[in-house]
């Protein structure tokens, strides 16, 4: 996988946090921000919104508005897990 360099501004204060971090894990600023966003990622991954919008990408206009507004519109309740079922393969 080829990487590649990003640019970003960050608060002082959460930089000198991450150096304090770093110091007692014997960790680079790089490698806290990389560990970070991998766990956000994979956070953001399971979130039910995107779950509900990843396809969105391919959607047209008229398409996006519509989904996002009914998603918009569940409670709490039409997001609870109704059943479970485990298939063994």
């Amino acid at each position: 996988m080829a990487l590649k360099a990003m640019n970003f501004k960050m608060d002082e204060k959460e930089i000198a946090e991450m150096k304090s971090i770093g110091a007692v894990y014997h960790m680079s600023l790089t490698q806290i921000v990389k560990e970070a966003l991998k766990e956000y990622i994979h956070k953001m991954k399971k979130d039910p919104f995107y779950k509900l919008t990843a396809n969105v990408m391919n959607a047209d206009e008229e398409e996006t508005t519509e989904i996002l507004s009914a998603i918009e519109n569940l409670s709490d309740e039409d997001l609870e897990i109704a059943s479970i079922e485990q298939v063994k393969v």
